[in-house]
């Protein structure tokens, strides 16, 4: 139901289009001055459709679940869920769910399937009262928007109040959710730490997240200290940046400045194909090409090298990085007003001067966000790094040892049917916190050196 009530949107939308826009021209061919196009008429007809008609449905199919399934619950026969833990009651929800779905297990009991029965006629209900509550916004709003074409009604004011809304809508939304993010980090970080000293957290030489599953078991309270994750992040960036940035922007020179533009035409598309291809086929070249060769080399000049390596995670996926740098870069300099060029190299500047002495400094800001996207997808890169460097945590620099990163742990953490108070799962969100910090502290570094260094030009 809720396709064919988009449908249906749509449908009347480009209708509320069409006919308030005809009404306003016929207006104009009437001998009457309109204050605004008949477009804006159109448009204002069809946003007064879509985004009251929207909202309704989003929040029709946001609330018709958690509201269907509180009124089955509320239904079922006396007796049925007595004694039984929210787990249980969860259990039998997912059950009568699962039964409605048609994916029925052994016997299920009488009043299952009655259960089962109502969520289908309730959610069929619910559906076909979407479809009139829609169509009840719809003729409202169509009504009320035709009556409002006239010759004075200032529609293109109209459209842009509505747009303005809804810009100024998304960026609440998108502020609201940034806030729900971090407090979430907060708050379970926050219980965390009520089971981990903070302290064990920061300063800590030994990862190993683990839980007692017996009274007696030895050494199974675990140890939470990030560094030798911290260390493993890192030592993969650097490994990462090291090779990308220079690629990247000797790449970005050659094709800005000196490569001719049938070869740009060519190489640039080319250099960014790298950027689609999934992190997970990168993993497997990581894993099957470039960590054996590594290996080998490693043999042959006596070096003792892990099976699963930093410097083979890293390596591979600076080749991924490699595109964001490339383009961020090309595009700041391709911005670099011509006349910068031109006077440069009137005053017997060479290109490569010119590069190094004008471009490359009024270009930095562009060049670092490029530089910063690139680190950014670093830290956040995880098939690659379970795949190439492996999951162990260490305490080493050493690019040809096996090192893991903080998302591969966060992953790790919350996959599994670990309990979610427990510290090993709260573990993870300690983690997520931290790599928030540290991001950030990249950023506002990144943000001082900008401001530091970078030309400005009139």
């Amino acid at each position: 139901m809720t396709g064919i009530a988009f449908a249906m949107l749509l449908t009347a939308a480009l209708a509320g289009y069409m006919l308030n826009r005809r009404a306003a021209l016929a207006l104009r061919d009437g001998g009457q001055r309109l204050h605004s196009l008949g477009m804006f008429h159109g448009l204002y007809a069809a946003l007064a459709v879509l985004v009251p008609a929207v909202i309704v449905t989003l929040l029709w199919v946001a609330l018709q679940t958690p509201v269907i399934n509180a009124l089955v619950m509320a239904g079922l026969p006396a007796g049925s869920l007595d004694g039984a833990d929210a787990g249980a009651r969860q259990l039998v929800q997912a059950e009568i769910q699962s039964i409605a779905g048609g994916r029925v297990f052994g016997t299920p009991e009488a009043w299952k399937l009655e259960a089962a029965e109502r969520l289908n006629a309730l959610h069929a209900t619910s559906g076909w009262l979407l479809l009139l509550a829609v169509a009840a916004v719809i003729a409202g709003a169509l009504l009320v928007t035709r009556r409002s074409v006239a010759a004075q009604f200032r529609a293109r004011q109209a459209v842009e109040r509505i747009i303005m809304g809804l810009l100024i809508a998304c960026s609440v939304v998108a502020i609201f959710v940034t806030v729900g993010i971090v407090l979430s980090l907060v708050f379970e970080s926050i219980r965390f730490f009520q089971m981990v000293p903070i302290t064990e957290f920061l300063f800590g030489t030994s990862w190993e997240p683990q839980i007692p599953i017996r009274a007696d078991q030895i050494a199974a309270e675990g140890a939470f200290g990030w560094i030798p994750v911290l260390l493993g992040t890192l030592v993969i960036t650097f490994v990462a940046i090291f090779i990308a940035v220079p690629v990247g922007l000797m790449s970005a020179i050659y094709l800005n400045e000196f490569a001719s533009p049938r070869f740009r035409a060519i190489a640039k598309p080319v250099l960014e194909i790298l950027a689609g291809i999934p992190t997970v086929v990168y993993g497997f070249f990581a894993i099957l090409t470039v960590a054996p060769a590594i290996r080998a080399w490693g043999a042959a000049l006596g070096i003792p090298v892990a099976p699963n390596t930093a410097l083979a995670a890293g390596g591979v996926m600076a080749i991924m990085l490699i595109p964001f740098i490339s383009s961020f870069a090309d595009d700041a300099l391709s911005a670099v007003p011509r006349s910068l060029r031109d006077g440069s190299m009137a005053l017997g500047a060479t290109r490569s001067e010119t590069v190094l002495k004008v471009l490359f400094p009024a270009a930095i800001p562009g060049i670092v966000g490029g530089v910063l996207l690139a680190i950014s997808r670093a830290i956040g890169e995880t098939m690659i790094v379970v795949m190439a460097a492996g999951l162990i945590a260490k305490m080493t620099i050493n690019p040809l040892d096996s090192v893991t990163t903080v998302t591969v742990q966060i992953v790790t953490l919350l996959i599994g049917d670990t309990a979610f108070d427990s510290p090993k799962t709260l573990a993870a969100f300690a983690l997520g916190l931290m790599l928030f910090i540290v991001t950030l502290m990249i950023n506002i570094v990144a943000l001082r050196v900008v401001r530091k260094y970078r030309e400005l030009y009139d």
